[in-house]
């Protein structure tokens, strides 16, 4: 399986070298004005590619900031609760191993 995909790595690789190599003719990008942007076919891809990546990851900023805060409001949440467990569950917790915010501190990093 490891070699299977290994090998499609390779053929999309070598598809979208093969697609720059027979794209280098020049393109022009008119925009407003009346300028324009004389650039080879696959840089033009490229640009593209490129601006959408970066339109993409601005546009997800937002939710990144909201679930980061509420990852890093959630210990404080938690420890507020009051401690005031009953005979059971006082129990179950001194068996099993609890884990606290400051375990993970790459998880809280990334804001997951």
């Amino acid at each position: 399986m490891k070699y299977l995909l290994w090998l499609l790595k390779a053929a999309i690789f070598f598809t979208l070298f093969a697609f720059a190599l027979n794209n280098q003719h020049d393109a022009t990008v008119y925009f407003f004005f009346g300028t324009y942007w004389r650039a080879p076919l696959v840089l033009v891809v490229l640009a593209a590619f490129a601006g959408g990546l970066v339109v993409g990851a601005l546009g997800m900023l937002p939710g990144w900031w909201k679930h980061r805060s509420a990852a890093a409001q959630a210990p404080a949440a938690a420890d507020a609760q009051p401690a005031t467990p009953s005979a059971a569950t006082a129990a179950a917790s001194a068996a099993a191993p609890t884990i606290s915010a400051t375990d993970l501190p790459a998880v809280r990093q990334h804001g997951l």
